[in-house]
């Protein structure tokens, strides 16, 4: 344990001082093959339903004690009743997670059973760090796309308080001390926060006036009711500290502080190094929970006479450097914006994961993103990242959202990733 302590503040340190490829002339990894469509065909993969859990506090929360699969469950249940879709027609469920032993394949499977799926519907994992959730639905889509099935259930699922990201450790080998890049893969998430703020001069102001911002906006959010058509109740057991045990239903996002302010945030210390400027205030909320995402071809969603939410258009995933990994959605936004046919403008919604104030105020000044199209409903910020689940949820909080306001749109769903990757994805509601 120590060993690996003192060998990632050296990566640290290391990162800190030296000059790694700016994102200017980062090179990016080959993006997926795109989704884009402008016409309306039977071919389209569109989505017919879009449900998360509320999200919890890790460790303190109302879902802290909660089953991961039975979380997992919980969403699938939902779908299930909301579409009336026979579960034996879906064709594979894919379920995106980080911190379980396997990503989670063994829950996955026994959440499915929760749900009353049969044994002849098949199950897969997925870990794309805090793309997971997203990965999860490209990649049933691309299933779609060449025909492996017609209908699928990409979704997410994670549990900070019961799965700790504690096994880096034994990857620890001389070979990944000897390349710098493998061990800027090493360093924690709150210093490459770091990194991104001092490089590009993000300053302590400008990212508490963003995390007060993604308070007030899910603030009212919570408050006008936005969230209530994607949010399905948890109804758990929980344990207090005399481990007596007591049923709870939760129905809000926990991590929401209404009473944010300005000043509150300015006090806080910085979570990461001492003269830091990433802070628990201005970073995202370690979380518990879970979403699902049912989506088929256009063909199959008339056939089953089921309303469509939206349009998947593209998909893109694209690699920065490691030390500065918070950059990726700055990347993969204009690459799968490129592949929907459209430009930046185009697009009415960002829901860019707020993994820090730092990265996320550096991509959305870089794109010139008007301010008014970022997290409409708040980030992780304020409502809290469970890594695995986050990219299902987006897409969920997006469509929603566009639903709400009740006109056609374009919204993207984009996030950041440890070990140095962006990825993101272009919806269209609704979704013809």
């Amino acid at each position: 344990m120590e060993r690996f302590g003192t060998i990632l503040r050296q990566v640290a340190r290391t990162s800190s001082a030296g000059q790694s490829t700016l994102p200017g002339t980062v090179v990016t990894g080959q993006p997926t093959r795109g989704f884009s469509s402008v016409t309306v065909s039977d071919e389209d993969i569109v989505i017919l339903s879009a449900l998360r859990t509320p999200i919890g506090k890790a460790n303190k929360g109302m879902l802290k004690d909660t089953p991961i699969d039975v979380m997992l469950s919980t969403v699938l249940d939902a779908v299930l009743d909301q579409t009336k879709v026979n579960p034996e027609v879906i064709g594979d469920i894919v379920v995106g997670n980080v911190s379980c032993l396997g990503s989670g394949a063994l829950l996955a499977r026994t959440g499915m059973f929760f749900s009353g799926f049969p044994h002849t519907v098949p199950t897969t994992t997925v870990n794309r760090q805090c793309a997971s959730g997203l990965q999860a639905f490209a990649t049933a889509a691309g299933q779609i796309q060449i025909g492996a099935y017609d209908i699928a259930i990409a979704g997410g699922m994670e549990s900070m308080s019961l799965n700790k990201q504690d096994g880096m450790r034994q990857y620890i080998h001389e070979k990944i001390m000897e390349n710098e890049k493998a061990q800027a893969c090493l360093l924690p998430m709150g210093i490459t926060s770091e990194n991104v703020a001092s490089r590009y001069n993000i300053g302590r102001e400008e990212q508490d006036r963003f995390a007060l911002q993604s308070q007030q906006k899910a603030a009212r959010a919570q408050s006008e009711g936005w969230f209530d058509a994607e949010i399905v109740p948890v109804t758990t057991m929980v344990r207090d500290m005399s481990g007596m045990e007591q049923q709870v239903t939760i129905s809000k996002d926990e991590g929401v502080r209404a009473k944010t302010t300005l000043a509150g945030l300015a006090k806080l210390k910085p979570a990461f190094i001492p003269d830091g400027c990433s802070t628990a205030g201005n970073s995202s909320q370690v979380s518990d929970g879970a979403a699902a995402v049912l989506l088929s071809t256009r063909a199959k969603a008339k056939q089953l006479n089921l309303p469509v939410l939206g349009k998947f258009v593209s998909y893109a995933v694209v690699g920065v450097p490691p030390d500065i990994m918070g950059v990726g959605p700055a990347y993969a936004i204009p690459e799968a914006v490129k592949k929907a046919g459209l430009t930046l403008d185009d697009i009415d919604i960002f829901e860019i994961n707020e993994a820090f104030a730092s990265q996320a105020v550096w991509c959305v000044n870089e794109l010139g993103i008007p301010k008014e199209k970022v997290n409409p409903k708040g980030g992780a910020i304020a409502l809290g990242h469970p890594l695995g689940c986050t990219g299902a949820r987006m897409i969920a909080t997006l469509l929603h959202e566009l639903k709400r306001r009740g006109k056609p749109g374009y919204g993207v769903v984009s996030m950041c990733m440890g070990t140095g990757m962006g990825a993101a994805a272009v919806f269209h509601y609704p979704g013809i």
